[in-house]
């Protein structure tokens, strides 16, 4: 190495700015301060550094080196916490997966992100060894255990509490790059098997820089963590944020109504997220007027629009909380538009507009932006995106074609600026927040050996706000049942996938190309989820 690049290497260290940085800051800045509330434990911003470090060493005396990709899988808990700091202080690439996925899902992502370590919750121990089964011969070499239920590890599986107890807390030294991959996100799209999104630390701190100013949030903010944090949305830009400020995050593993409302209240708290459907589920909980709710002050909800009426609804009866949409998706690590609390009701169902550090557009089929009010593909420009899809350049440059990244939602842009989400272009159904392919689901629907041809749409729903349905042509000489499809989905898709409703019609309705007609379907259909009279 030479005297040039000796100093190169001293300036980059001084100029570090990386997703292990920001805690460590933090815990300089607010060492005393409570950092994360987990069950019965309360940890201060420097403790929380320590027991990262010490994460961070037993990974690394476990073979876990920079570039490495590790699988974290598991409902939220302190332990998810620590892994994610710490293989960002060694460089490594944390990989989050769904824990609502089968084995053969979890399997495929195991398989395609080439992961070499592999670290499950014991409560998701049966579909975790199941997929280790089907995925044979793999480069997995670390298997981790998280006994947050108490039950023992496997045989071959290391109990991840233990690695809290090294005894080395001093930061590893390791320098991670400003676009070194940091985590893949994988996210189902448009296509029958998911991609991984690959996130840089540049990305992810600009997005937070984004979330952290137009969602007004603030060090002094005290956070409820209920929404799982495998999926961007909770875990950046609600709890890495929170981190990055030096505010008190509340951590619980699933976002039940009863214990939602109760440690708002206990807690004190003054923000909280959740999709359209949680936010119904504590609206309609027998006790939720029992609660003294009186410190939250800022609401924010995503994946979905909230209906108007649940809009005024929440107004009502939080009259405290200025609520904000953020709308965008996993290659934007997430975020892209808001909608501040003042426009929540001039703007109803509006995305609103692009976030601090995005610039947004609507254009046409040839990339030229559209007039105000005429409907186009809805396209980003911003530090948040992606590097880009791993192992799958076509997909790359595809997304990224002219410049900007192609979000494949539908939009329109008002005269004011702001964006309504009218349609996706490829029909990705949101139900309860998650993102579902029909083309997954219809893959699978036409395994089935009594169905000829089957769509797959989402209709509204009251509860899910969007609920997906199958649409059937069943073949000839056959009588399949409703139940009997969704029970062969159920075989081999993870719950919220499996279709809600299933119809059986004689033919399904086609341009003269033979492209199926999915507008008609949804028109048609649409009742399926009325409440009964």
């Amino acid at each position: 190495m030479n005297a040039a690049s000796d100093i190169n290497a001293v300036v980059a260290g001084a100029r570090r700015q990386g997703l292990g940085d920001l805690l460590r800051r933090s815990a300089a800045r607010v060492p005393d301060k409570t950092a994360l509330v987990w069950r019965e434990r309360r940890e201060s911003f420097a403790e929380l550094d320590a027991a990262v470090n010490r994460v961070a060493h037993s990974l690394a005396d476990r073979g876990v080196a920079q570039g490495d990709r590790i699988a974290l899988y598991s409902h939220n808990c302190r332990e998810f916490v620590l892994l994610y700091f710490a293989l960002a202080r060694l460089g490594a690439i944390s990989v989050p997966i769904n824990f609502m996925l089968t084995a053969d899902e979890v399997a495929y992502i195991l398989g395609h992100s080439g992961a070499v370590g592999f670290i499950a919750e014991d409560a998701l121990g049966v579909e975790a060894e199941a997929a280790v089964k089907q995925l044979g011969d793999s480069e997995i070499r670390l298997f981790g255990w998280i006994g947050s239920n108490g039950l023992p590890a496997p045989a071959g599986w290391a109990e991840v509490t233990a690695w809290d107890d090294h005894a080395d807390a001093s930061e590893p030294d390791v320098f991670v790059g400003d676009d070194d991959p940091v985590q893949l996100m994988y996210t189902s799209g448009t296509e029958s098997r998911p991609k991984g999104a690959i996130m840089s630390g540049r990305g992810l701190i600009a997005q937070y820089m984004s979330a952290i100013v137009d969602g007004r949030m603030t060090a002094d903010d005290i956070e409820v963590h209920a929404l799982p944090l495998y999926h961007c949305a909770q875990l950046h830009c609600f709890l890495t944020p929170d981190i990055y400020l030096g505010a008190t995050s509340i951590l619980l593993p699933g976002p039940d109504p009863a214990t939602l409302l109760r440690t708002v209240e206990t807690e004190r708290a003054t923000k909280l997220f959740c999709p359209p459907t949680v936010w119904l589920s504590l609206l309609r909980h027998p006790d939720f007027d029992k609660y003294d709710l009186s410190s939250l002050r800022k609401g924010y909800y995503g994946a979905s629009i909230m209906p108007v009426e649940v809009l005024h609804e929440l107004a009502e009866r939080l009259p405290g909380v200025g609520l904000a949409n953020f709308y965008g998706q996993t290659e934007l690590a997430p975020l892209a538009t808001v909608l501040t609390p003042e426009d929540q009701l001039t703007k109803p169902g509006s995305a609103g507009r692009p976030a601090l550090n995005v610039e947004t557009r609507v254009v046409d089929d040839d990339d030229e932006p559209v007039g105000v009010g005429v409907v186009g593909e809805i396209v980003h420009r911003s530090p948040h995106a992606m590097l880009g899809y791993w192992n799958d350049p076509a997909k790359t440059a595809e997304a990224f074609r002219g410049g900007w990244f192609h979000s494949g939602d539908l939009g329109i842009m008002d005269a004011d600026g702001y964006l309504s989400v009218v349609d996706r272009k490829k029909d990705m159904i949101k139900t309860g927040g998650e993102n579902v392919a029909s083309r997954e689901v219809e893959e699978v629907l036409y395994q089935h050996p009594d169905i000829s041809e089957a769509a797959v749409v989402g209709i509204p729903h009251p509860h899910w706000i969007e609920a997906v349905i199958a649409i059937v042509v069943a073949r000839d000489g056959t009588a399949p049942t409703a139940e009997s499809v969704q029970a062969h989905c159920k075989a081999q898709l993870a719950g919220f996938k499996v279709p809600k409703f299933v119809t059986f019609v004689a033919a399904l309705p086609k341009n003269p190309s033979g492209k199926i007609l999915k507008r008609e379907l949804r028109t048609e259909h649409a009742h399926l989820a009325d409440p009964p009279r």
